[in-house]
């Protein structure tokens, strides 16, 4: 019996799977579970109407990334900070910082999980901060830290 799968069954297959699995398995398990629904005709066109529509966004979601990467990569963030001498900064400047500065003063939403600083920048100047905003998508993006 053709089958197509609403969840991951483990070893069986994957949400969105059309797979051919026994009638028994089908009906005894999976079927009441709400695991899976037959694959009928009108099952069938619902399963490739919500596919287009998934890729429709992914391809939304993935052109507004490229915007905003394009955006982040022109900007350059400016902090101030106290600082010693050698330009080195009491404290540091983190990811968060960076995050608020770019809703306050360029109303971009970026969030601060995405903003990848390997450690928090502890010196006067300008830094090159990567923001990964997509998984096909990273952007640069330019921190200048200046004294107080």
């Amino acid at each position: 019996m053709k089958v197509i799968f609403l969840q991951d069954v483990k070893g069986t297959g994957k949400k969105g799977e059309v797979k051919e699995v026994s009638e028994g398995y089908a009906r005894n398990f999976l079927i009441p579970r709400k695991l899976a629904i037959p694959a009928t005709e009108g099952n069938m066109n619902t399963l490739k109407a919500q596919q287009r529509k998934e890729q429709k966004q992914k391809a939304e979601e993935l052109e507004k990334a490229k915007q905003l990467g394009q955006k982040l990569s022109e900007i350059t963030v400016t902090l101030s900070a106290k600082a010693g001498e050698g330009g080195r900064v009491f404290g540091s400047i983190t990811s968060k910082q960076i995050s608020q500065e770019l809703k306050k003063k360029f109303q971009l939403d970026v969030d601060k999980k995405k903003i990848q600083l390997d450690e928090p920048i502890r010196s006067l100047g300008v830094t090159k901060v990567p923001v990964k905003l997509h998984p096909e998508v990273t952007a640069t993006l330019s921190v200048q830290v200046v004294e107080e």
